[in-house]
């Protein structure tokens, strides 16, 4: 499988990209493409354009969650096919793979809306949809994990914002709509994350059951380390050195202090726009 980063925080030294607060990756496994969320502007597709990559064919777009600065980029890719449609440019429509919980209206008081700005209903109209709670394989080697299982307490996390529920009530937004994508690499297991709301820890735990193998060989992603509490740190390193990956690629959502950490007990990789990962 080849991993490209078409978005990030930063971009790699002497490649000319554009950056943004934000994620978004192409993965290619034996002939099927994914996309895998898609930034917060269109950055991505300027991105894919310079790196000679083509998005008219994908075979899945996954979302992580539904956040701003991994779903707001969906406007630019519906643009995208219907003016390939008008040109009669060869290419397909994706299935779009999403917990059922990610297209819900997400707001934090004082600023709006954070989440998708898409109901379920009007992306069916340019999308297959496939919602899924519960793991879903999108090849032999890679599958969606679906609702995250939350097990380690020093991960348990404060609400980001707000949700309604049928009633109109405001309930805390504890992000259950929060995954990732596992690729099951002949010696171990990638896991590829957004912002790892559900707890990087969390999500590693549950892929390893998922996928029936204890081997991590990469963490690639957001890891949601932004200043995080003394126990969440400590208990995220300990469950990491035990862990011992062959390496990981903390990004995005991790900031430098956390980074510095998490060098101590594994050897952490730079990620940047055009970095590009092979796995086999």
């Amino acid at each position: 499988m080849k991993l490209t980063v078409l978005v990030d925080n930063n971009t790699l030294i002497d490649r000319y990209f554009f950056a943004e607060p934000g994620l978004s990756f192409l993965l290619e496994d034996s002939g099927t493409r994914v996309l895998f969320d898609t930034g917060y502007s269109d950055i991505f597709l300027k991105n894919a354009r310079k790196m000679g990559l083509s998005l008219l064919d994908l075979d899945y777009l996954v979302l992580s969650h539904g956040h701003l600065d991994h779903s707001w980029g969906l406007e630019p890719l519906i643009r995208l096919f219907t003016e390939a449609g008008i040109e009669r440019l060869p290419g397909r429509s994706p299935v779009l793979v999403a917990h059922p919980l990610a297209f819900e209206s997400k707001k934090i008081e004082g600023i709006g809306e954070i989440g998708s700005l898409f109901t379920p209903k009007k992306l069916s109209e340019h999308f297959r949809l496939q919602l899924s709670g519960t793991p879903f394989w999108l090849s032999e080697r890679l599958v969606f994990l679906g609702e995250i299982p939350r097990n380690f307490t020093f991960e348990a996390e404060a609400a980001i914002g707000y949700v309604r529920d049928i009633k109109g009530n405001k309930i805390p937004d504890l992000l259950p709509d929060d995954t990732a994508l596992v690729y099951r690499a002949e010696t171990g297991l990638v896991i590829i994350t957004g912002c790892s709301h559900s707890g990087i820890c969390n999500i590693t735990e549950y892929a390893k059951e998922v996928c029936g193998d204890s081997r991590v060989l990469d963490i690639v992603g957001g890891f949601h380390l932004l200043e995080p509490s003394k126990e969440r740190m400590r208990g995220t390193l300990d469950y990491l050195k035990k862990l011992d990956p062959e390496c990981i690629h903390a990004c995005h959502c991790t900031d430098l202090n956390s980074k510095i950490e998490l060098s101590k007990v594994c050897r952490l990789k730079e990620v940047g726009v055009g970095l590009q990962i092979e796995y086999f």
